[in-house]
């Protein structure tokens, strides 16, 4: 039994109002593996990566126990990148450069060894992709996660709106909620988006927590307020590797269990955040997550007395 990641491997180039950086490791495989390294042992990967990408930066992801085979090396390309600076607030930002590369032809192959996947994760990249990789497995996972965003409801619709019919969660912020649904209250934009396919709704609003809807119940998880933000890039990655692994490492998929998993996405989201790029996912103790979760179980927990 395995959990299964596709999405992208990457270089970013990141200015915040703390610092910049030149190319480091980024990408929504990266971040979303890394995180569910944590919580579970048999995390596999599907991305594309360019021969520049290098030995070292390969190793990284598999220093943490994770499998590498369905990641495609393209002999004499390079790597997809992102430049972006983030401004004053940290939750707005301008995008410098994107440069597809060889993700502009990625089709994703499927290992034999990953044929057991039980849990999938299909990170942000075209819903074509995404298709793709659901079915060329030759089993339907227990629990298939889907992370998206406005940019494919801009120019993929259509094809958006398919994969959700095959899919048991949807993790979007609460501007997508609003743009898939037409609707801006957030109960009425998760009733509708439950219709298309998704039999659960994760709406990530930032600093402001996240909201999980379905089994006909609503459950809201806070985010934990931090001191400072050095970098935001990766974090809902992190939230949805995070996520998912928790759901991977118990086994046993219900909408309790589903709100747990949210608090220990958001936990490994918030050290994210605290350094540039992959440098906190790179190296955590289990130590330093169950204080984390202690922090965030301490937010919301009260006694009233009558």
């Amino acid at each position: 039994m395995s959990l299964v990641i596709i999405g992208t491997i990457a270089y970013d180039a990141i200015e915040t109002p703390f610092g910049k950086t030149e190319k480091i490791v980024g990408g929504a495989a990266t971040f979303a593996g890394m995180a569910a390294s944590y919580l579970y042992s048999d995390v596999k990967l599907i991305s594309v990566i360019g021969e520049d990408f290098g030995d070292d930066n390969l190793n990284l992801l598999k220093s943490k126990g994770i499998d590498t085979e369905g990641v495609q090396i393209i002999e004499g390309g390079k790597s997809f990148f992102w430049s972006g600076r983030y401004h004053n607030d940290m939750n707005t930002r301008d995008t410098l450069v994107t440069e597809l590369n060889v993700l502009a032809d990625f089709d994703p192959v499927v290992p034999d060894n990953y044929q057991d996947c039980e849990y999938l994760l299909l990170g942000n990249l075209t819903p074509q992709v995404q298709m793709a990789t659901l079915s060329r497995l030759k089993t339907k996972p227990k629990l298939v996660v889907l992370d998206t965003m406005n940019f494919w409801m801009d120019v993929a619709m259509d094809d958006l709106k398919a994969v959700l019919k095959k899919v048991d969660v949807l993790t979007i912020n609460d501007e997508e909620a609003r743009q898939l649904s037409g609707e801006y209250s957030l109960v009425k934009a998760a009733q509708i988006i439950l219709t298309m396919g998704p039999k659960y709704l994760i709406i990530k609003k930032g600093e402001h927590g996240a909201l999980l809807f379905g089994d006909d119940q609503v459950f809201y998880a806070p985010a934990l307020p931090l001191a400072e933000v050095f970098d935001p890039t990766g974090a809902g990655d992190s939230f949805a590797g995070g996520f998912i692994g928790y759901l991977a490492k118990v086994n046993t998929v219900n909408f309790n269990n589903m709100k747990n998993a949210i608090i220990y996405g958001s936990a490994l989201a918030s050290f994210c955040v605290e350094r540039f790029g992959t440098e906190s996912l790179q190296c955590l103790t289990q130590d330093q997550i169950r204080l984390r979760i202690g922090q965030f179980i301490a937010l919301s927990k009260f006694e009233i007395s009558e």
